[in-house]
């Protein structure tokens, strides 16, 4: 083979690998770039050890069960997962009806627009994002109402890329990103003229203590909304394929254990709110929420490939082809658990704070 073939041969290679990398791996539209995965706050050497440290959590099921020893799960995992949430998903880390005529991103910011117009809170107003991520629905919801927007999230890295975010966005004015326990929220009583989480509040080992909290910064009057990960009434304990299913997205997801749609009303009232509406929002007529899951199955095993050899050339962290290969196999379990219809991700409460004790 003379030079100016080999040349041709490796620019052709290295354009392909360019492409492969940068173009087609990529979702730098949705913040992140494949060569820059990480494992968030963890350090490189270390990502590998915290993924099998993640998985020790559920051989002491007992122990993610108590409010002391759910925060460092929960963070463990968002720093294993962000970066490829954000890359294969995009900034908003939940799931919404898929919408004909739609992409997955105005379906996305749709679902998010709905959560904020339930809350009715005017521009100016003051409202809670109570387990933000790195703030795609925050941001969408400060554009669409004009509240300016306070998240909590207890994982640093989180808050890091959701402030680099609301910045590029030009949204920063009215996005707060805070650290913390939304357990345990560093807010005044009576602060926030409206709340909301989305799929954020299933990591939390009693919704009983979240849900209080959230009451508690509430300003009397004010609405909260929630949508939750839940078992439905198709749901059956005695049945085998059913329990997998739910342990399968209960390992993958970091979720100290899903509770049935019967309990969030029922927690809701416990702590003093009044519930206004309820309603599972991936019902008929709704379409299948899980769709966007079975159609990027081509594109998890592009992913994966790639992942595989950004870790074997040094680029991305040993762990990461862990990582990504568990939340290939948790979002088989979620398009099973909707194709069932036992599971749904979108249990949407709408609930009030009273004025008085009497209201």
């Amino acid at each position: 083979m003379d030079s100016l073939t080999l040349f041709c041969t490796a620019s052709l290679l290295a354009g392909g690998l360019y492409w492969f990398v940068c173009i087609l791996g990529s979702a730098e539209q949705k913040g992140k770039h494949a060569v820059h995965l990480s494992g968030g706050s963890i350090d490189r050497e270390k990502v590998q050890d915290k993924y099998k440290q993640y998985w020790s959590f559920f051989r002491r099921p007992k122990e993610i069960e108590t409010a002391e020893k759910v925060p460092a799960f929960v963070d463990t995992f968002y720093n294993l997962v962000t970066d490829i949430y954000e890359w294969g998903w995009g900034q908003s880390f939940h799931f919404s009806p898929s919408i004909p005529g739609k992409s997955h991103r105005d379906a996305t910011r749709i679902h998010e627009e709905m959560a904020v117009d339930l809350l009715g809170v005017k521009p100016g107003s003051r409202i809670l994002d109570a387990g933000c991520g790195v703030g795609g629905p925050m941001r969408a919801i400060a554009a669409h109402s004009g509240a300016k927007v306070v998240g909590i999230t207890i994982n640093e890295y989180q808050v890091k890329r959701a402030r680099l975010h609301n910045k590029k966005a030009g949204l920063d004015s009215l996005c707060e990103v805070v650290c913390g326990d939304f357990l345990k929220m560093p807010f005044s009583d009576n602060t926030f003229d409206g709340a909301y989480s989305i799929e954020a509040t299933c990591h939390a080992p009693k919704l009983e203590d979240v849900y209080s909290e959230i009451y508690r910064v509430l300003k009397p009057g004010s609405m909260y909304v929630s949508y939750e990960w839940v078992t439905t009434e198709s749901y059956c304990a005695d049945n085998p394929e059913h329990v997998e299913i739910i342990h399968g997205i209960e390992r993958g997801d970091a979720l100290p254990g899903l509770r049935n749609y019967k309990d969030i009303a029922e927690v809701a009232r416990k702590v003093g709110f009044e519930v206004v509406e309820e309603k599972d929002l991936a019902k008929p007529p709704a379409r299948p929420w899980w769709t966007r899951l079975k159609m990027g199955r081509i594109a998890y095993w592009r992913n994966h490939i790639l992942v595989t050899l950004l870790s074997w050339i040094g680029i991305a962290p040993k762990g990461v082809v862990d990582v990504h290969e568990m939340l290939f196999v948790t979002a088989d379990y979620l398009t099973k658990g909707g194709e069932t219809g036992i599971f749904t991700p979108m249990h949407m409460i709408l609930c009030r704070k009273p004025i008085s004790k009497s209201d």
